[in-house]
């Protein structure tokens, strides 16, 4: 057989369903591979960029590994910045890019950049396929270690002379491989820190947001009244309608929630990683901490947890309940004062009638209108941290957002691969229309694909986020400013249909309209941003 046709059976032996991507002159032998899948289906992007998102999203919603394919040079180079953000994301994603001849080349350095070296930072694994006889193995092994703990990026180089090349089929079997669990000795003494302190706390990240470790989470909630607060990524492994949700920690510090966590004596972090923004400041040693993760904790100046417990997540809360009672020492009183305060902070401004709408509305519209398995998918802006304060999540991974790179452009791409996995679930795209810019040629992809899908752009004509912060800094207002196209006559150029917003009122009937309707629906809403100051508090003055 061809490398390129084992190439292709390697992956179906995998489980592939897509490869996501924009084939080359140096991709045709695994195009023509291709053509010939029963299972795989491939989907042609519109830039590469997006490709990759789409490959990461499918690997945070399944588990399993998201695939994207791009050629040499220029479409390898734009797959970095997808690369790092299935790598900080801990998304398992498989890149398979293109290269010329290695054996015998005439075009010189044509279009050649090493892109192995150029993926070493970005990736666990990288490789260039220097024989047929290798493809099957080298499948396996960036497999194995995109989907092992921690998940991330991996990549391989399929030079086109090497795709051509007649070899024998070798399939490699799936090894199964059981998460260790934690030390018992850890367990012991993680539970009696807990049974000593007077306020614990619970935090809940984005490792945790697995259907079994959010089943053990919910009943140690239950079972032991430990109140719980969640990092941006960790939105929804427990129902946040739950009486002990305190609110999520989409800030570091100086927000309402932080009053809460400057009391508490002991934080059970469990899933968090330090790749996202820090929920909290660790300094000195009053605050005491314990890190449940499937890996050890990666220390920095904030965040240096006394005790340690590594292995499977859901297994180590398991083993937790079983040794834990409630105790009479306990004292939860005050962060229920602080939820109080808290939730009536987050109903203010969900009626306001205003126009344009203002961020509290939107976020309440967007909430009304989506079904409690809904899925919205968030790009970079301002808004994303509206959304992480105010949006309850009824479930897990309905809230896709990234808090790891966070980068612009993500929004449309991730919402289209969730209705690949989802598709009988409503999903939204909510992007501001600087983000929304960077990949919406993508919305020509989710016409041709035939989805049924709703692209909320959010409208202030600039780059929000940093106009925030410049303020922020006392800085004047300069340099953030920019145009943009009409919006519904720029979906229905693509086969969309497009919405303007005219007045709050609209909004919600305009969402729920669109959720219910077939094809992909823009949705352009002006928003007011002037509250934003009130996002970060100078001088927070907690409860008594």
């Amino acid at each position: 057989m061809k490398a390129s046709d084992i190439f292709v059976k390697a992956l179906e032996h995998e489980g592939v369903e897509f490869i996501f991507g924009i084939p080359g002159e140096e991709n045709l032998d695994l195009l023509e591979s291709l053509r010939t899948s029963e299972q795989i289906k491939l989907i042609l992007n519109r830039h590469e960029q997006a490709a990759g998102f789409m490959a990461a999203t499918y690997g945070r919603l399944t588990g399993k590994t998201g695939v994207c394919m791009a050629t040499l040079g220029p479409g390898a180079t734009n797959f970095v910045t997808a690369a790092a953000y299935a790598q900080l994301g801990a998304m398992p994603m498989m890149m398979i890019t293109g290269q010329k001849p290695i054996k015998s080349s005439k075009q010189g350095q044509f279009q050649i950049v090493d892109i192995v070296e150029m993926m070493k930072p970005l990736t666990k694994y990288t490789q260039q396929i220097v024989s047929g006889e290798n493809v099957s193995s080298k499948i396996r092994e960036a497999f194995r270690l995109a989907e092992e703990e921690r998940p991330g990026a991996v990549h391989l180089e399929l030079p086109e002379d090497i795709a051509r090349e007649d070899t024998e089929l070798q399939l490699f079997p799936k090894n199964r491989v059981r998460r260790p669990v934690p030390e018992e000795k850890a367990i012991a003494q993680a539970a009696e820190m807990i049974e000593k302190a007077e306020r614990p706390l619970l935090l809940i990240g984005a490792a945790a947001n697995r259907k079994r470790t959010s089943k053990m989470l919910f009943n140690f909630i239950r079972d032991t009244g430990i109140p719980f607060f969640t990092t941006q990524m960790g939105k929804g492994v427990v129902d946040e309608r739950h009486p002990l949700f305190l609110g999520n920690a989409a800030l570091s510090a100086k927000d309402p929630l932080h009053c809460a966590v400057g009391r508490a004596d002991l934080i059970i972090n469990v899933g968090h990683d330090v790749v996202e923004k820090p929920p909290f400041f660790m300094v000195g040693d009053e605050l005491q901490v314990i890190h449940i993760n499937f890996s050890s904790a990666s220390v920095d100046p904030v965040y240096y947890p006394q005790l340690e417990i590594v292995g499977d997540i859901g297994n180590s809360i398991w083993q937790l309940l079983l040794r834990i009672d409630k105790q009479p020492n306990w004292d939860f009183s005050y962060y229920m004062k602080v939820k109080e305060w808290i939730d009536e902070i987050r109903d203010t401004g969900i009626d306001e009638p205003s126009f344009p709408v203002v961020p509290q509305r939107l976020v309440a519209d967007v909430r009304r209108a989506m079904p409690d398995d809904g899925i919205i998918c968030l790009d970079n802006g301002v808004y994303k941290i509206w959304f992480a304060l105010n949006y309850r999540a009824h479930e897990p991974n309905t809230v896709l957002l990234d808090n790891a790179l966070a980068t612009m452009g993500a929004g449309l791409p991730s919402a289209m691969a969730a209705k690949l996995v989802e598709p009988d679930k409503k999903v939204m795209a909510i992007c501001g229309d600087g983000g929304f810019m960077m990949n919406s040629q993508e919305l020509e992809t989710a016409v041709r694909l035939g989805m049924d899908l709703v692209v909320l752009v959010l409208r202030d004509d600039g780059y929000g986020m940093i106009k925030w912060k410049q303020a922020d800094m006392g800085f004047d207002n300069w340099g953030l400013d920019y145009g943009n196209p009409d919006f519904v006559k720029y979906a229905e150029s693509y086969g969309a249909h497009g919405h303007r917003i005219g007045s709050t009122e609209e909004l919600l009937t305009t969402l729920e309209s669109c959720l219910n309707a077939k094809g992909v629906h823009l949705v352009e809403c002006p928003v007011d941003y002037s509250g934003n100051a009130d996002l970060l508090i100078k001088e927070l003055v907690c409860p008594a």
